[in-house]
């Protein structure tokens, strides 16, 4: 009898060899075996962890929720594990090479006139402000005249001491910057290390043709799965966050729609700040929300009963006419891969046949995949690692790599289908998303930095 079958994803050869050791040396197919599994296979694959944050640092693309788990499981020690995450945290503040300059708009944080010091965004809030779209990237995409440059707000965990002074910090550049004078506001939920998706933002600058604002604050610089414990803080960023924006759209007589976006852990901390639903989404002015790649997905949650009536739930774009037949009108959306490890990943896998195994069902599940006790919570705690794998433009949607699925869901989810665009942007703005993330990539690696713009720096009388 196999031990192991087919997975969510494709694993190296040297792990797919040794987890079955794993398991039968641990006595996996039992209901206790499965943490003492996790700890003999990820430590078996660390190096696949570590090999995946550098893909990820040289391309400028955010890692899954489990990217970096391994090195600090094997922490053999206290000491050990204090250094680790000391170290990870300190890199997270480190800024690339081609990000060491300030912008040179005054619209995005760290530009001109900012109130936010470089060093208060970190190597993610950097890259996040630092490659905000163009008239040029608008023009290539709708054919039209831009109507505004885009703004960007950002604002790091060492910005401030507390939420609270990292929101003052947030508000008073949104004011800065006439955000609130904007047809769109989007408010983002970043991961762990402050890594705030650029690409959903990408969309809605070129379709809105620049009349748009963006903001995100962080709460932490390490990776998802070790900033488990700052959920609550995350969580209470984004309340007050939510509530100082809803409290100065109050006060004017036009607002920007505001638009929702979480991406992995981000979109479980959204989901988490707004516990109350729909009577969340009325309170806080929202118009729209889109919640990618929910960890332990949200099927059986009481978050998506919570905004049941006003969202939908897809796999991919192919399915956006279905969805919308079934409900017009969304409010909620939530972008789900039915092959995404991180939404399959539940501790009751250990011990609950899931329904997405019964039988396989769903595109990314392969159909001869079974569930076993024990095996198949380990199986898919593995998957996790191998879940985001990314080369910059090369978009999938696949795993935990939504890239090649925001593009179109974003238009639909936030209303944003130009109706005086030039025919064929749809296909142009797929060309240029995948050409801004190379961009991105080039300057994480420092070799567009001879070309970038430099702040003008100040010079003695």
């Amino acid at each position: 009898m196999r031990i192991i079958g087919p997975s969510l994803m494709e694993w190296t050869s040297r792990v797919r060899t040794l987890f079955p050791v794993a398991l039968t040396g641990l006595g996996a197919t039992t209901v206790v075996g499965p943490p003492l599994v996790g700890w003999s296979v990820l430590r078996l694959a660390r190096s696949v962890s570590a090999a995946e944050s550098d893909r990820a640092r040289a391309s400028g693309v955010g890692v899954g929720v489990a990217s970096v788990a391994v090195a600090s499981l094997v922490a053999g020690t206290v000491v050990a594990r204090r250094r680790f995450l000391t170290n990870t945290a300190n890199a997270a503040r480190d800024l690339d090479p081609g990000f060491r300059e300030p912008p040179v708009s005054p619209l995005v944080s760290t530009g001109p006139g900012s109130l936010v010091d470089p060093r208060g965004v970190g190597r993610e809030g950097a890259r996040y402000v630092g490659t905000a779209t163009t008239g040029d990237d608008v023009r290539f995409v709708t054919g039209a005249e831009p109507i505004a440059e885009p703004i960007r707000v950002f604002v790091g965990l060492d910005a401030g001491a507390s939420v609270q002074q990292r929101v003052d910090l947030a508000m008073a550049e949104l004011r800065r910057t006439g955000a609130f004078d904007r047809s769109h506001l989007v408010i983002q939920a970043p991961a762990g290390t402050g890594y705030a998706n650029a690409t959903p933002v990408d969309v809605v600058e070129l379709l809105s043709r620049g009349d748009c604002a963006s903001v995100a604050v962080g709460y932490g610089l390490l990776p998802s799965f070790l900033s488990l414990n700052r959920v609550d803080l995350a969580r209470r960023t984004q309340q007050a966050l939510l509530e100082a924006i809803t409290a100065e759209c109050d006060e004017r007589s036009t607002r920007p729609r505001l638009l929702l976006f979480g991406e992995s852990l981000g979109a479980k901390v959204q989901q988490a700040a707004l516990a109350a639903g729909v009577a969340d989404l009325d309170r806080f002015g929202i118009d729209a929300a889109l919640w990618v790649g929910t960890p332990g997905g949200v099927d059986y949650d009481d978050v998506h009963r919570a905004f049941d009536h006003v969202a939908v739930t897809l796999d991919r774009p192919a399915q956006i006419e279905q969805v919308l037949r079934e409900r017009p009108t969304p409010r909620v959306w939530f972008l789900e891969h039915d092959g995404d490890p991180v939404v399959r990943f539940r501790s009751d896998l250990a011990h609950t046949r899931p329904t997405w195994l019964s039988p396989a069902q769903g595109r990314g599940v392969p159909p001869d995949m079974q569930w076993r006790i024990g095996v198949t919570w380990a199986q898919v705690l593995v998957d996790t690692l191998f879940a985001t794998d990314v080369s910059p433009g090369d978009f999938r949607s696949h795993g935990h790599d939504y890239r090649a699925d925001l593009g179109a869901v974003v238009t639909e989810a936030f209303g944003l289908a130009p109706v005086d665009a030039q025919a064929g942007w749809v296909e142009r703005r797929e060309i240029r998303l995948r050409e801004l993330e190379v961009r991105r990539a080039e300057q994480v690696r420092g070799s567009l930095e001879a070309q970038r713009p430099r702040a003008p720096k100040a010079t003695s009388p």
